[in-house]
């Protein structure tokens, strides 16, 4: 028996999609335990979500395609859907149609890959073909790789924390980037988070713009003690950790108009600040949010029109460390930095003997 097959059409191409009907995000009943949408979403709902929000109506750059644009990024690949465990696929195979976009990226590790570059809705249906569900773009552009153009303020309340919290603390980032002449566009994350994404000129490595993160999550822990923290061990957090590290080579958050691999299929939404005090989570997900575009149109559309610089943020940074705050741990798979205290969880640090 032929396997089922279809076409998307997309940019101007007619992609091919595989198994249309497999379900990607099981219905409600299905599930039995009272979460997911009433009906199942298949392969090809998820193809044409990102059609919709893909590509524009004079069939240009739609939303989602603009946040991702000369951007690499891996595929998190759930090809048995939302119920059975992803993989990484960091690099494209030789096999890949020609027309593919593409850029060669390095790891801590030293090693290279080249990874897909998003740049028209035809490469977001061809990554769904694959089992892609959200799209994780680096925060740099093909032209330079090694210069970020976007500082990201990835906001992730503590399990007891509730979304009225996250959206008080999004607030606080925003007094913070406001007094260092910085514009935050604040997105849902899909979870339970918020994402805030900073268009910066590209001229810090990846470590400067950590140092900057760093920086403003510190100023934002000592304005909302106990409610946010730049603390990295789990142990020692207290509300919304601000993730700085997030803003170390390799990376990467979930883009603006992805769809989540929620049960309700939720999606990171892009909203405007006036939004933020009353955004719900759960009004944005894969069924609601075309229609939400096409009323509403891109909160985010001009977010490439104003790139700031991080010279308050590292200024800010400095006078932490002329204070005696040092460097803040890294993640696990970086080599230990010069001023990084010791990578250990606080409860398991050797104790000084008398």
């Amino acid at each position: 028996m032929a396997k089922e097959e279809t076409q998307v059409h997309a940019a101007g191409r007619d992609v091919r999609l595989s198994s249309p009907s497999k379900v990607f995000f099981p219905a409600r009943a299905e599930r039995g335990d009272g979460l997911g949408p009433e009906k199942a979403i298949t392969k090809l709902d998820l193809a044409e979500y990102y059609v919709a929000v893909g590509e524009a109506a004079d069939s240009g750059v739609g939303p989602a395609v603009l946040h991702l644009q000369e951007r690499p990024g891996a595929l998190k690949r759930f090809t048995n859907g939302i119920t059975k465990e992803p993989f990484f696929q960091k690099r494209i195979a030789d096999t890949a149609p020609d027309w593919l976009q593409t850029a060669t990226v390095s790891f801590p590790s030293g090693r290279t890959a080249r990874e897909l570059v998003v740049n028209d809705a035809a490469h977001l249906v061809w990554a769904v073909q694959l089992g892609t569900i959200d799209f994780n773009p680096w925060p740099v552009r093909r032209a330079d790789l090694d210069r970020p153009d976007e500082l990201r303020i990835d906001l992730d309340p503590q399990p007891d924390v509730g979304w009225d919290e996250v959206r008080a603390v999004a607030l606080c980032v925003k007094d913070v980037l406001d007094e260092h002449d910085l514009i935050g566009w604040p997105k849902t994350s899909g979870s339970r988070g918020i994402h805030v994404n900073v268009r910066i000129h590209p001229e810090h490595d990846f470590t400067g713009v950590r140092r900057a993160a760093l920086a403003l999550a510190r100023e934002v822990e000592r304005r909302m003690p106990g409610r946010a923290t730049s603390k990295w061990w789990k142990e020692e957090r207290e509300g919304v950790f601000l993730d700085y590290n997030q803003n170390a080579r390799d990376r990467t958050v979930a883009s603006a108009w992805s769809v989540r691999p929620t049960p309700d299929a939720r999606v990171s939404m892009p909203l405007t600040w006036d939004q933020v005090p009353d955004a719900e989570l759960g009004d944005f997900t894969l069924a609601t949010v075309p229609a939400l575009l096409r009323e509403h149109g891109d909160p985010h559309a001009a977010i490439d029109e104003h790139p700031g610089a991080l010279a308050g943020l590292l200024d800010l940074a400095r006078r932490d460390e002329e204070e005696g705050l040092g460097d803040a741990p890294w993640p696990p798979n970086f080599a230990k930095g010069e001023n990084e205290p010791k990578r250990v969880a606080p409860s398991r640090a050797k104790k000084p003997k008398d």
